[in-house]
């Protein structure tokens, strides 16, 4: 690890602030593992972003990322709206948050010695990355998990005070909101086609876990160019309870009440007078319609080695 230089991005607050705490064994064991690394801690919302800019900015190609899921998505969109070349940067991750997500489809495990020994490992995968425009604000948010308008948007904002529960918030979230939950009519323009549909839950998948290990989407690849679509139109709360195991085994995408969709490309439009919250990797973005689009095998994550 002589020859690389690192810089690395903690965000303090991530994990409910475990990632404060544990930062002088984290340093030490990079130390230890003679990696050559710069840090920097965010101060703010979103300035691992500006954070990761100013890296390609010095010339770094090799960054690592300290925390959670919105510190990865912040990490992310930072990289992404680089004004320079992504081309030749690598990003690792040293999970520290509450969901962790994203690190579920790749097996990076919870623990920060072994995270280091994969960062060690320098192996890459390029990993397509989902762009959004908000009809509203016309912001644009890049998203490297996943994500969705309607009730899954609802529970991030209902949960979000609750985070440090993890799936639990979620959960629980879910099964509180439910029954007064008001479903948003969409259309939703996709593959040539238009749909219009009341719908509960649309979800836009790029990896396989959201909600704190849930796996709503089915036929999922990271680096296939095509998005993996959800859709469910109605679910009582009998349905979600009796099926609560399949939330986190994927069998609930087998269920005749959940639609699946592969598109590299989409339009949703709320129709006038609902209201529809979006949410991008856990993170709440917004409300109403959106466009979504696609940009293959974008940016290059380290991940383990395959054991295939």
């Amino acid at each position: 690890m002589m020859d690389i230089k690192w810089f690395i991005i903690v965000n303090p607050v991530a994990g409910n602030g475990e990632t404060a705490q544990k930062w002088h064994e984290i340093e030490k064991e990079l130390n230890q593992q003679k990696f050559d690394f710069k840090v920097a801690f965010s101060e703010y919302k979103s300035h691992e972003g500006v954070l990761a800019q100013s890296a390609v900015e010095e010339g770094y190609t090799h960054i690592i990322c300290v925390g959670g899921d919105g510190t990865l998505h912040n990490v992310v969109n930072g990289l992404m709206t680089c004004p320079k070349s992504i081309e030749n940067v690598r990003l690792g991750i040293i999970p520290l948050g509450t969901g962790n997500d994203w690190i579920k489809t790749y097996n990076i495990e919870k623990d920060y010695q072994l995270a280091i020994q994969i960062i060690q490992q320098n192996n890459t995968i390029f990993q397509d990355i989902g762009y959004l425009k908000l009809d509203n604000t016309k912001q644009e948010v890049y998203f490297n998990n996943l994500a969705g308008i309607g009730f899954d948007g609802h529970v991030v904002y209902k949960v979000n005070n609750y985070k440090k529960l993890g799936f639990l918030a979620y959960l629980a979230g879910a099964l509180v909101s439910l029954a007064g939950y008001k479903k948003a009519r969409l259309k939703i323009e996709m593959n040539g086609t238009t749909i219009q549909t009341k719908s509960l839950l649309f979800l836009i998948g790029l990896c396989e876990y959201c909600g704190g290990g849930m796996k709503l989407t089915k036929n999922v690849h990271p680096s296939d160019g095509l998005f993996d679509i959800t859709s469910v139109e109605k679910i009582t709360l009998f349905q979600l309870i009796r099926n609560i195991q399949g939330l986190f085994s994927g069998k609930i995408t087998n269920k005749k009440f959940v639609k699946s969709y592969k598109t590299e490309a989409l339009k949703v439009t709320v129709l006038e007078g609902d209201t529809a919250y979006i949410q991008a990797d856990g993170e709440l973005i917004g409300v109403g319609g959106f466009e979504l689009k696609m940009h293959k095998k974008a940016l290059q994550f380290i991940v383990p080695k395959s054991k295939s």
